[in-house]
């Protein structure tokens, strides 16, 4: 099983996005997280690292296999990469290069299924990088 991490620079963003991408993706495990410590605009490692364990061991006992983390803008890259990093355990985890909201939906669709795999996931997620909306 493959879950998600969705980072935002605002915690109602986060949730927003998860909310959406469960609601309309399938039953994927998706942790958001957003916002600084204090609650203002921002993002925080120590944050994003909880969330990703938070996401590895999920409440029905089940262990995610690995987790794609997908983020709003610059910074909150740059804090996703030190939460890896600070990671003691040894997982699996990669940041997605796609549009949050869509990015999101996709990784989850494809999550939700019990044989997907991180790249799987992963290359999902990066598809949306190429939607359209308009003609």
């Amino acid at each position: 099983m493959i879950a998600l991490v969705v980072v935002s620079h605002s915690e109602q963003a986060a949730n927003g996005v998860a909310e959406v991408a469960t609601e309309m993706g399938g039953d994927a495990r998706i942790v958001p997280v957003g916002g600084d410590p204090d609650g203002g605009i921002g993002t925080s490692a120590p944050e994003i690292e909880d969330a990703i364990l938070d996401a590895v061991e999920g409440p029905d006992g089940e262990t995610a296999d690995g987790i794609v983390v997908l983020v709003d803008l610059g910074s909150a890259v740059m804090n996703a990469e030190l939460a890896i990093e600070m990671l003691e355990e040894d997982l699996e985890v990669v940041i997605a290069d796609a549009p949050i909201l869509e990015g999101t939906l996709n990784a989850a669709v494809s999550a939700s299924s019990p044989k997907a795999t991180l790249d799987e996931v992963l290359q999902r997620a990066e598809e949306a990088r190429d939607y359209r909306k308009l003609d």
